[in-house]
């Protein structure tokens, strides 16, 4: 199992919208060739859209949403994969919904990991005493009672690694010091260091924290070992440290420490949850709406991904209020156990696998809900058109980049063929949070957020509702 989520790791979700191109509205015009006529159609839903907005924005619906968000953070904090916690804040969820009127509500079952750690810590014997903040990667094995010691190694790269002789590394603790690049790029350190090292005969492995800024902070997330190569233990340390052990290293001094961490893993049930606002003259075909529900287990999961889930469980909330029944069925989907591997998208796609084809557009928000900026689409060049002539309505929230792999969970479904896009937003500092003690509702805006909600839920009725279905690449 762990080997085919490394895969889907490494080649799905290393996103980094800050790299996507972007694409005005008027340089895709340019280039679209729109029939004139649905043109026409999607300019008049500017009332619809603007009614929308304002009913989140400026008559209170937003002002209430953020405060069950708010609610829903401080009840549950942190909301572990295969946790008690997280079963029951997919049941206040649930409950949630249908005291909001919304009865369509359905759960699908999913086999997810629990990992749940223990003590740890990380000190240095030499060539100083100093006591290293660490916190253990998703799914590692535990230390030895006692700890490990031994001499660290710092590696810059893989490339560093592979070309230093197996005798300098057999025995040691490996710290890959990978400066940030952007996540796609640097985060393949945390996904593969551990099983990398451990095939030179490394006995632990660190990895400095995928992170551009650090207030002494550590960041945690998947880790995936590899078939027939031994499991070592491995952890993240501060940026702070990294440094000081790769200025030590450099002076030729001899950098040795004690490793110490416990933790179980197991699998229990947990579930996705479905809610539908049927369509009223195609309700077989689906947009999907999603954000994931569970989050690491440091910090309150409040931006990763809190917001994404409340503002896509908002929005057939907010269309059945008022009774705007799109022309397709408006779906919100609250994945279980995204962070330990995409295991509850990956569920949904081996269920509904046979129904890909009623799927008309999938959209996700797991990259922040700061201040939106438009959409990451992915699709053929007439869905890309079609999104950009609907973005048109939204200006200034309007622009639309093309990543190539939108999004976290849904990338599993847009590789099918099926169109789609994550919410694009101002989240240069996203990565400062990520995973770390400091993901909770003080990063988030409260108005960035109900911005988000309004744009989300607006954007997504229209492309539910306009009368041409999104062409497949």
């Amino acid at each position: 199992m762990h080997s085919i989520f490394l895969f889907i790791l490494i080649f799905t979700i290393c996103f980094d919208v800050l790299n996507a191109k972007v694409i005005s509205n008027h340089n895709v015009s340019d280039t679209c060739n729109l029939d004139n006529k649905l043109i026409e159609e999607i300019a008049s839903y500017k009332n619809v859209t603007e009614f929308i907005m304002n009913e989140i924005i400026s008559k209170g619906l937003g002002q209430e949403m953020y405060k069950e968000y708010t609610d829903f953070i401080d009840k549950f904090g942190a909301r572990v994969s295969g946790s008690e916690n997280l079963e029951k804040s997919i049941d206040y969820m649930i409950n949630l919904t249908i005291s909001h009127g919304l009865t369509d509500v359905t759960t699908e079952e999913v086999d997810v990991p629990h990992y749940v750690r223990g003590h740890e810590s990380l000190q240095m014997i030499s060539p100083r005493k100093k006591n290293m903040a660490l916190i253990g990667l998703g799914a590692s094995v535990a230390t030895p009672p006692e700890g490990i010691t031994a001499d660290v190694i710092v590696i810059k790269s893989f490339q560093d690694l592979d070309q230093t002789q197996e005798a300098k590394i057999k025995g040691k603790i490996v710290l890959f010091d990978a400066h940030y690049v952007t996540y796609g790029k640097t985060v393949i350190y945390r996904t593969q260091g551990a099983s990398r090292a451990a095939k030179k005969g490394a006995v632990a492995s660190l990895v400095r924290s995928v992170t551009p800024f650090s207030i002494y902070s550590t960041h945690t997330g998947a880790q995936f070992y590899d078939d027939n190569v031994t499991k070592i233990p491995t952890a993240a340390i501060t940026l702070e440290d990294a440094d000081l052990m790769r200025r030590m290293q450099e002076r030729g001094e001899k950098i040795t420490v004690t490793l110490k961490m416990s933790s179980t893993f197991d699998m229990k049930k947990s579930r996705n949850t479905i809610i539908d606002i049927k369509g009223k003259e195609n309700p077989n075909k689906v947009v999907i709406v999603s954000g994931h529900i569970d989050s690491w287990d440091v910090g309150q999961g409040a931006m990763d991904d809190g917001g994404g889930m409340i503002i896509s469980w908002f929005a057939p909330v907010f269309l059945n209020i008022y009774n705007l029944k799109p022309r397709r069925t408006l779906r919100a989907i609250l994945w279980t156990a995204e962070e330990p591997g995409l295991i509850g998208a990956a569920a949904y796609l081996r269920r509904h696998l046979s129904q890909l084809s009623d799927i008309n557009f999938v959209m996700e928000s797991d990259e922040g809900t700061f201040k939106p900026r438009g959409l990451d689409v992915a699709g053929s060049k007439t869905t890309r058109c079609i999104i950009a002539e609907i973005l048109k309505l939204f200006t200034p929230v309007d622009e639309m980049t093309n990543s190539g792999g939108p999004g976290s969970d849904i990338t599993m479904i847009i590789n099918k063929g099926v169109p789609g896009a994550s919410l694009l937003n101002k989240n240069e500092r996203y990565f400062w949070y990520h995973h770390s003690e400091g993901d909770t509702l003080n990063v988030q805006n409260k108005n960035e957020v109900i911005n988000c909600a309004a744009f989300w839920t607006a954007v997504s009725y229209v492309i539910a509702d306009i009368s041409k279905d999104l062409p497949r690449s």
